[in-house]
C-alpha cells in the first residue's frame, strides 16, 4: 500500500493558534493586560451600534465580529543578526512576512536600533488573521559610549534564546518545504512562546545591567534577558478616545495623548495610545532566586497594553499631506483638529483627490449601463462615475503597517524613567550626515530565498501591492 501522505497545518490556522496562545500567555504575565482587553472589549461591543458599518469593516477587515478580541499587533526586541535570523525563520511558519523598514535612530526616537513589521502580506491571509509582530534589532555600531557597546555585545554573543526543540522543528520544516503537521505544529508553538515568554532571572549580573540602563532602559531590556519577551500587544478598537477614557476611569496609568491623526468621521491611517509600563520583579545572575511571589533584587520596566484604531491606507499624495500637517502641527504648537480641517473628510472627496486606496467591486444591482446593447456601444464611465451611478461600491482598504512618529511617542512613554522625570532619555548615538539606515543590512540578515516577493518589495514598500 502506497504511504499515507502527511497532513499538513494550515499556515493561517497556525498562525491563529499562536496568537491565541500568546495572547493567554500576556495576560498571565501582565495582569493589567487582561483588564485592558475587557475594556476594549465593551467599547467595542457599544460603538458597533453607532458607528458606520464601513468604518467598522475597516477597522476590523473581514474577520468574523465574533473575534473583535483578537490582537493584531505585538512587539519584540532583538538582539542580534543571527536572532533576527531565526526569528523570521519561525515567523515565516507562521505566514508573516518583513514589510516596511523604520530607521529608529531619528531624532523623534534615539534609539539604536532599525526595524520591520513581520506580518500577512495577502488579502486573504490579512482576511483571516492580520496579526503582525513589530520587530526591532539592536546596532550597536551607533551605541557610542564603548564600554556599553562593548557590554551589549559581549552579553549578546554568550546568550541563546532558542530551546534545542524549536531549532529541530525549524530544521524538520525546511526540509518539508516550509510546512508542518497538525502534531509538529503543537510542538512548534509551545517551544515558540518560549522566545517570546517572560523570564525574570537576567543572563547578566547585577552591575553589568546598571551599565547598560544607565546608558539607556531600552539597552537593558535588549541584552539582559534570556528571552526576547513581548514588550507589548495590541488589541483594535473601534473607538480609541472611549477606551482611552476607560482606561483613565479604571485608574490605569494612561499615556498623556493618543498618538496619530486627530478623530475623523473618514479615519486615516492608525491612532495608537497604551497603559505605562508595568514595573516587573527580577533577579540578577549569579545571586540567590527569591521565591515565586516575592519581589526580586530589582525591577525592570519595558512591557506595556497598547491599543490601536486603523483607518483607510493613504495613497504617496495623502500621506505627504498628513506628515505636512502632522509638522505644521508640531512647529507651531497647534491644535491637531483645526491643523487637519485641511484634510478632506468624505470618502467621496477622498476618492476624487486620489488620497485613500479603494478596491471596487460590483453592487448587488449591477446592470449593464445600456440593456440589450452590446458591451462595445457601452458608454465609457470613468471610476467615479461608475460609484456614483451605484453600480460599483468603492470600499477603503485598511492601513496596515506603521507610522514612525507615532511608534516614537509610544516607545518615549514606555522606556522605563520614572513618570516623574523627562521622556526624552536618548542613547548616545555615533551619527553621521548620511543618516543611518541600513536597508539592505536588514534583508540580507533577515534572507528572502525561496520567498515570492524580492526584497525591495517587502522592506520598501509602506503599502503592500498584494493586498
Amino acid at each position: 500500500m502506497p504511504a499515507q501522505q502527511p497532513q499538513w497545518a494550515d499556515t493561517d490556522d497556525l498562525r491563529t493558534q499562536f496568537t491565541l496562545a500568546m495572547s493567554d500567555m500576556y495576560r498571565q504575565e501582565v495582569p493589567l493586560y487582561g483588564t485592558l482587553v475587557r475594556i476594549v472589549d465593551n467599547v467595542n461591543r457599544s460603538a458597533q451600534g453607532t458607528l458606520d458599518s464601513q468604518v467598522i469593516a475597516m477597522r476590523f477587515g473581514d474577520v468574523c465580529h465574533s473575534r473583535l478580541d483578537i490582537e493584531r499587533h505585538g512587539a519584540i526586541r532583538v538582539g542580534t543578526a543571527e536572532e533576527l535570523r531565526t526569528i523570521s525563520a519561525v515567523f515565516r511558519l507562521l505566514g508573516l512576512f518583513a514589510v516596511g523598514y523604520y530607521d529608529l535612530s531619528q531624532r523623534e526616537a534615539g534609539l539604536p536600533m532599525h526595524a520591520t513589521c513581520f506580518r500577512p502580506v495577502t488579502r486573504e491571509a490579512l482576511r483571516k488573521n492580520p496579526f503582525r509582530i513589530f520587530t526591532s534589532v539592536l546596532r550597536p555600531e551607533l551605541i557610542k559610549d564603548p564600554e556599553a557597546r562593548q557590554l551589549a555585545v559581549t552579553i549578546l554573543q554568550r546568550r541563546n534564546i532558542f530551546s534545542p526543540d524549536l531549532i529541530a522543528m525549524l530544521e524538520k520544516a525546511a526540509c518539508q518545504g516550509g510546512r508542518l503537521t497538525a502534531e509538529q505544529s503543537a510542538t512548534f508553538v509551545h517551544e515558540a512562546l518560549k522566545v517570546f515568554q517572560w523570564k525574570g532571572t537576567t543572563v547578566t549580573t547585577q552591575a553589568e545591567y546598571q551599565v547598560l540602563r544607565s546608558e539607556h532602559p531600552v539597552l537593558a531590556d535588549i541584552a539582559c534577558f534570556t528571552s526576547c519577551h513581548i514588550n507589548h500587544l495590541t488589541p483594535r478598537t473601534l473607538d480609541i478616545t472611549a477606551a482611552q477614557r476607560g482606561m483613565e476611569e479604571e485608574g490605569l496609568q494612561v499615556k498623556e495623548h493618543i498618538e496619530g491623526p486627530p478623530p475623523r468621521k473618514c479615519p486615516i491611517l492608525l491612532r495608537q495610545t497604551s497603559f505605562l509600563a508595568v514595573e516587573e520583579a527580577i533577579n540578577f545572575s549569579g545571586q540567590v532566586e527569591q521565591p515565586h511571589g516575592t519581589r526580586g533584587l530589582g525591577s525592570h520596566r519595558a512591557r506595556f497594553g497598547e491599543i490601536e484604531e486603523r483607518g483607510a491606507a493613504v495613497t504617496p499624495s495623502g500621506r505627504l499631506l498628513y506628515d505636512e500637517l502632522m509638522k505644521k502641527a508640531q512647529t507651531y504648537d497647534r491644535n491637531l483638529a483645526m491643523v487637519f480641517a485641511e484634510y478632506p473628510d468624505s470618502w467621496q472627496e477622498l476618492r476624487r483627490q486620489r488620497l485613500v486606496y479603494f478596491t471596487y467591486e460590483c453592487s448587488e444591482t449591477c446592470e449593464a449601463p445600456s440593456r440589450g446593447l452590446s458591451p462595445t456601444y457601452w458608454p465609457v464611465m470613468s471610476l467615479d462615475e461608475l460609484v456614483e451611478a451605484g453600480t460599483l461600491v468603492a470600499t477603503p482598504i485598511t492601513y496596515e503597517d506603521f507610522l514612525p512618529l507615532s511608534a516614537a511617542g509610544i516607545f518615549q512613554s514606555n522606556l522605563g524613567q520614572p513618570l516623574t522625570q523627562n521622556p526624552e532619555q536618548t542613547v548616545h548615538l555615533s551619527l553621521d550626515e548620511s543618516g543611518n539606515r541600513d536597508v539592505t543590512g536588514l534583508e540580507d540578515t533577515i534572507g528572502y530565498n525561496g520567498l515570492e516577493s524580492s526584497p525591495s518589495d517587502l522592506l520598501l514598500e509602506t503599502f503592500c501591492s498584494a493586498i
